[in-house]
């Protein structure tokens, strides 16, 4: 009788692939073993994480890398470090090691309710508006879900979903990505937040032409509200600008002390005084708007989980921000 099998196969060039046979030698328990070791770099705390001597650590790591015949940990490198190929098998052992916590998790939904990890993602320009009630809101009703939430630039929750780091993330989309998949939540349009001494302040409302770029205050580098800020304007080279905020808030309070002008969600609008709240223009000619979506990978399962989070994110958004699907269907994955 052939033995059963899951292959998983990780491309370590152009042509060559290297094919990981789980047959029932190979366990999930190793995975853990590797995945611990890589992220503690020793493996004794790798070992005490684990709950396990570090010789019985030790040997089954050893063993995985004879059945593979290939080494995954560089031991002669202090802190210990992965070899090539060893990361490779490590960012696989996690998609393996997530896939396998879901299907757990799946069950324990259709048993017991909502159990289980959510570890999301979310940008700082989309974060200060969803969090606070999101947490709130999703605490008292899932209890038994234990959630966490880091705040990270695009580029770093990317990274952390495709290495199964993340379950899923909310970002503004398109991403182009096609190893992600993308379910629209709300679109917000953006508006310009003018100091009063501008001239700019004496308009209704603003287009993209009537903008100088040399008094207009930007995000750090590597924030998306940066991109789509210099995609509206068109022309960064005109810029000459001193600061570079890493928050909206931060943006608001260099207007009002000094001057220029900047550009802000409009669900930032409530959190201005009703003074800084005469500032708000809106862009017009092209109107200027982003997407946000919950990112997922392809190979999330935990539908229900997923629309828990819909759903908890629906209660907060104002109804007409709302992607009209999302106003009338469940998600299905």
């Amino acid at each position: 009788m052939s033995q059963r099998y899951t292959r998983h196969c990780i491309n370590q060039t152009d042509n060559l692939y290297i094919c990981i046979d789980l047959f029932n030698n190979m366990t999930l328990q190793q995975l853990q073993y590797i995945v611990a070791v890589e992220r503690h770099r020793h493996f004794l705390k790798a070992a005490e994480e684990c709950g396990v001597t570090q010789p019985t650590l030790s040997a089954m790591i050893q063993k995985l890398e004879d059945e593979l015949d290939v080494k995954i940990f560089d031991r002669s490198r202090q802190p210990v470090e992965p070899t090539e190929i060893g990361l490779q098998i490590i960012h696989q052992a996690k998609t393996v090691l997530s896939n396998a916590f879901q299907l757990r998790d799946m069950v324990n939904q259709q048993r017991d309710g909502l159990k289980g990890e959510l570890h999301m993602g979310i940008i700082p320009t989309i974060a200060p508006y969803l969090i606070p009630d999101f947490i709130s809101g999703f605490v008292q009703k899932y209890p038994d879900i234990d959630l966490s939430i880091s705040e990270l630039q695009t580029r770093q929750i990317i990274e952390h979903l495709k290495h199964s780091e993340l379950h899923m993330a909310i970002l503004s989309t398109p991403l182009e990505d096609p190893d992600l998949l993308e379910i629209p939540l709300y679109y917000e349009s953006f508006v310009a937040y003018v100091s009063p001494r501008e001239e700019l302040s004496a308009l209704d409302e603003i287009s993209y032409h009537d903008m100088p770029l040399k008094k207009l205050w930007v995000m750090q580098e590597g924030h998306c509200l940066r991109n789509q800020v210099f995609h509206f304007c068109h022309d960064v080279q005109k810029r000459n600008n001193i600061y570079e905020a890493g928050s909206i808030g931060t943006l608001v309070s260099i207007v009002d002390k000094s001057g220029g002008y900047t550009i802000i969600p409009e669900l930032h609008i409530p959190f201005l005084s009703e003074e800084q709240a005469k500032n708000v223009r809106p862009l017009v000619r092209p109107q200027a708007t982003r997407e946000v979506s919950i990112v997922i990978r392809p190979d999330f399962i935990r539908e229900k989980l997923l629309n828990a989070v819909a759903d908890t994110i629906k209660k907060i958004i104002p109804s007409g921000l709302l992607n009209e699907r999302l106003k009338k269907y469940s998600l299905k994955i």
